[in-house]
C-alpha cells in the first residue's frame, strides 16, 4: 500500500533503483544529490521501512524496497499508458498553445501570421512569450519554440524554414544628405550588450566596429531596431524586419557572417499533438513564403546601395569593441 505518498515520491525510488546511486539518480531527474537523499529518506520514514542498503557498489533494494519497487513500476506503467492514450486522443486543435520566441519575431514578424492562424483556428488560444533565454520545452514551459539560431538544442525536434539575414541600416531621416558609403566608423553605432556575446551578431560587431564608435547599447535586437529608427546611429538589423519600412535605409548587402537560421522546434513527445502540429505546419508554410524578405532579397526601395554591390566597411583594422 502506498498510503500517504504520491507518484512524485516514488519517482525517486525508481531512479535510485535503476541507476544504483544517488548522484546518478539526481542527474537523471535533473535535481541535486541532496534532494534525492531527502526524498528517499522521507519515503522510508513514511513507509516505516528501510528501502535501500548502501553497499560498496551502490544502493541495493531491501526486501521491503523490492516490494515497493514493484508497486512503483506498476504505477509508472499505468501512467505511461494513460499519457499515451490521452496523447493519441489529443487531435483537437482547441485549448492553449504556448509559444516562446525572441522579441523581433514577437513584435515584427509573427503577429500577422498568428492572426491568420487564429482565423483558421479561433478555438485555439496562442500564448506568445518573448524570451531571449530559451524556455524549457522538456518541462512544458512552452509547447513550441521559434528561434533564430545556427545551433538549435539537441533535445528538440523541428526544421529550419528560412535564413534570417542582417545588414547595416540607418534611419532615413538620419542618413538624409550624409555620405555613408565610406568612413562608417565616423558614425555612431548601436551595439548589443554582453548577453549576445555568443551570437554571430556580436562577433561581427566586435570584428568590424571599433568600441569608441558604439554610442548606445541595448539588450535586445528590437531595442536596436528602435534605436536606429530614432536616429541614434547605424545598426546591424534583420532585413526581414526593416526592408519594407521607409523609415530605414539599408547600406549594402546582408552580412553573411551575421546570419542565422529560423527554426520551428518542439519536444519529441509533443510533435504529434493536434494543436502543436497545426501550428508548426501553418507557420512553416507562412514563413517559407517570406524567405525572400527574411533572407534580404526583397526589392530595395529604401536602399542606398543596389543589390550585388557588397558593402566594404573601411573600419579601423583590428578595432574590437566590447560589443
Amino acid at each position: 500500500m502506498v498510503s500517504g505518498n504520491n507518484w512524485d515520491d516514488l519517482r525517486y525510488l525508481l531512479a535510485v533503483a535503476r541507476h544504483g546511486s544517488l548522484s546518478a539518480a539526481a542527474r537523471a531527474l535533473g535535481v541535486n544529490h541532496s534532494t534525492v537523499l531527502r526524498r528517499v529518506t522521507a519515503l522510508e520514514q513514511a513507509m516505516g521501512a528501510q528501502l535501500f542498503d548502501k553497499m560498496p557498489g551502490g544502493y541495493v533494494l531491501t526486501s521491503a524496497g523490492d516490494e515497493m519497487h514493484r508497486v512503483a513500476q506498476k504505477m509508472e506503467e499505468d501512467l505511461a499508458a494513460a499519457n499515451r492514450l490521452l496523447s493519441g486522443r489529443d487531435t483537437q486543435i482547441g485549448g492553449t498553445l504556448r509559444v516562446t520566441t525572441v522579441d523581433i519575431l514577437t513584435l515584427y514578424i509573427l503577429p500577422r501570421h498568428v492572426a491568420a492562424f487564429r482565423r483558421r483556428h479561433p478555438e485555439l488560444r496562442v500564448d506568445l512569450v518573448a524570451a531571449e533565454a530559451s524556455l524549457s520545452l522538456t518541462r512544458r514551459e512552452a509547447d513550441v519554440a521559434i528561434r533564430a539560431t545556427n545551433r538549435p538544442p539537441e533535445n528538440l525536434v523541428g526544421r529550419a524554414v528560412s535564413g534570417l539575414a542582417f545588414a547595416v541600416y540607418g534611419a532615413t531621416a538620419y542618413l538624409d544628405g550624409k555620405e555613408v558609403t565610406a568612413n562608417l566608423e565616423r558614425h555612431p553605432w548601436i551595439g548589443l550588450d554582453e548577453s549576445f556575446d555568443h551570437t554571430n551578431l556580436a562577433h561581427w560587431m566586435k570584428r568590424m566596429v571599433p568600441a569608441p564608435s558604439i554610442g548606445y547599447r541595448v539588450n535586445s535586437v528590437a531595442g536596436a531596431v528602435e534605436a536606429v529608427r530614432a536616429g541614434i546611429g547605424l545598426g546591424l538589423l534583420p532585413c526581414g524586419v526593416v526592408d519594407r519600412d521607409p523609415a530605414f535605409r539599408r547600406i549594402g548587402d546582408p552580412m553573411a557572417e551575421a546570419d542565422a537560421k529560423l527554426w520551428l522546434l518542439t519536444h519529441e513527445d509533443l510533435r504529434h499533438m493536434g494543436r502543436v502540429r497545426a501550428f508548426l505546419d501553418f507557420m512553416a508554410e507562412a514563413l517559407t513564403r517570406e524567405r525572400d524578405l527574411l533572407e534580404g532579397r526583397c526589392p530595395w526601395p529604401t536602399s542606398l546601395s543596389p543589390p550585388g554591390i557588397p558593402l566594404s566597411l573601411p573600419l579601423s583594422p583590428g578595432g574590437r569593441g566590447t560589443g
